[in-house]
């Protein structure tokens, strides 16, 4: 199982860019690390969903060795054991740039077999044109111009309550939509280097205040954590403090190094991440 500290962890290390075709560039990390250390069992929580990683610098040669360009698109199942180390995952991309393939079909299943590996699961690859039309992005409502006063900026999920009335009691109202905040900010656990995004919160059930889950929000500002165990987090912190009926917690990244990735964690087992793409993307 390998360590985020690990001493053969590329992250915030110079690294050789290597063009030739090297599946041992990729780097798992175990998914239940940082739960471990908050005495979690990651197995036993209520989720499912994936992680989606966008991939823009995906390029390899075809057997007349003319390169080829193309985007790709990666969901991570997140029951997988693994987690891949972003930067590991941009070295692996770069191994294929002066590799021959006989078509976009056999640089597809490569990946597959690769990547699956890595994680532990069954990892899915499309091979996408330059002329890719991504969805548009789901309707939801921004929550970043509420007028409060922020001073958390260390995670604390104390925050989180549901709307009241004004004399204390439960407002009743049962909220079912989206709900989007673009001040996402989070910090590399290895590195300290920040990281942006939007988070998209989808739930049913007692109103939640909009005030609070905003603070809640912010206070992921100085959290070191990776993508996907930041979603983790904050669908956990929601689900155990508003004890919504159903909830899901997507958030979309700013891409680094040419690789996006983009988590969501779900209390349906059937939903599905759309992949669109938000202006900062």
């Amino acid at each position: 199982m390998a360590s985020v500290h690990s001493e053969s962890n590329p992250l915030g290390k110079s690294s050789a860019y290597i063009d030739s075709y090297d599946p041992t560039l990729l780097f798992p990390i175990s998914r239940a690390e940082s739960w471990k250390a908050a005495g979690i069992d990651r197995d036993s929580l209520p989720f499912f969903g994936e992680d989606v990683w966008n991939g823009y610098e995906v390029s390899w040669l075809n057997d007349k060795g003319i390169p080829q360009v193309a985007m790709a698109e990666f969901r991570l199942p997140a029951t997988s054991p693994f987690l891949i180390e972003s930067k590991s995952f941009k070295l692996y991309l770069n191994s294929y740039n002066q590799t021959k393939f006989a078509n976009k079909a056999s640089v597809e299943q490569r990946m597959v077999k690769d990547l699956s590996a890595a994680a532990g699961g069954a990892v899915k690859v499309a091979i996408l044109s330059l002329q890719h039309n991504f969805p548009v992005e789901p309707k939801s409502v921004c929550i970043d111009d509420l007028d409060i006063t922020m001073d958390r900026y260390e995670l604390d999920p104390t925050v989180l309550k549901l709307a009241v009335k004004a004399d204390g009691e439960p407002t009743g109202v049962v909220f079912e939509g989206v709900l989007v905040s673009h001040l996402l900010k989070s910090n590399c656990p290895v590195t300290g280097q920040p990281d942006w995004g939007s988070i998209y919160i989808e739930y049913k059930g007692a109103h939640i205040e909009e005030a609070s889950l905003l603070t809640y929000l912010v206070s992921l500002r100085t959290h070191q954590d990776f993508h996907e165990q930041c979603v983790e987090r904050t669908f956990w912190d929601i689900w155990t403090r508003c004890k919504p009926e159903t909830l899901t917690v997507y958030a979309r990244y700013v891409r680094r190094g040419g690789l996006d990735i983009n988590p969501m964690r779900s209390s349906i087992k059937e939903k599905q991440a759309i992949n669109f793409r938000t202006i900062r993307q």
